[in-house]
């Protein structure tokens, strides 16, 4: 049996995830039998539960029903200033930044609220941005078989600012081209119009 099957057939409890708290707290010089921190415990553990629920999600369920009446639909789709918040896979630190997304259809549609949950399901989760961004972009490819997709990631990293070099005000821009994004110049350069990171609108 491999260490993931093992894993899997063995889930952590709530149990064990407030006893690790616990443990944190007592390597850090705390007492987590003090009033102030009886709750800490279970209360972290259930924040857990929520920042990183994208374990328990399938993004690319959230692609599979798409929009009929609009099929013939053949223009570029953008949907920019997602907002998502995730944690680096190193130091366990926030990342809190925005996404866009865009993509030229060949004949599938999806909801705009669907690409903002395929978002918010990679972002719950340990992260490099680098990844995160490819993630979303895949996806989008391998579900809606578009002509293109284009994903651009913008993220302001807590391990930077607020530990090591300490430089706040900094952020990092990623992206992922597939298909006519990638081989095409004008079709790139119409979706970077759209969205302009870091311009003016």
């Amino acid at each position: 049996m491999n260490d993931s099957k093992k894993d899997n057939a063995s889930p952590v409890t709530q149990a064990q995830a407030e006893e690790a708290v616990r443990t944190l707290l007592r390597w850090a010089g705390e007492d987590p039998a003090r009033e102030g921190l009886l709750d800490t415990p279970r209360r972290v553990a259930e924040a857990y539960g929520d920042w990183f629920s994208g374990y328990r999600e399938d993004p690319r369920a959230y692609l599979e029903r798409t929009f009929e009446e609009v099929a013939g639909y053949d223009e570029l789709i953008v949907l920019r200033d997602i907002e998502y918040e995730s944690h680096c896979e190193h130091h366990m630190a926030p990342i809190i930044g925005k996404v866009h997304v865009g993509y030229l259809p060949a004949g599938k549609v999806v909801g705009i609220s669907k690409l903002a949950r395929v978002v918010e399901a990679y972002a719950r989760r340990f992260q490099v941005q680098e990844k995160m961004t490819a993630q979303i972009a895949q996806c989008i490819q391998d579900v809606l078989q578009p002509v293109g997709v284009g994903v651009v990631v913008e993220g302001s990293h807590e391990c930077m600012t607020t530990r090591g070099i300490h430089k706040r005000g900094v952020s990092m821009v990623t992206s992922k081209m597939l298909g006519s994004f990638r081989e095409d110049a004008r079709t790139r350069a119409e979706f970077l119009r759209f969205i302009e990171v870091g311009g003016k609108r």
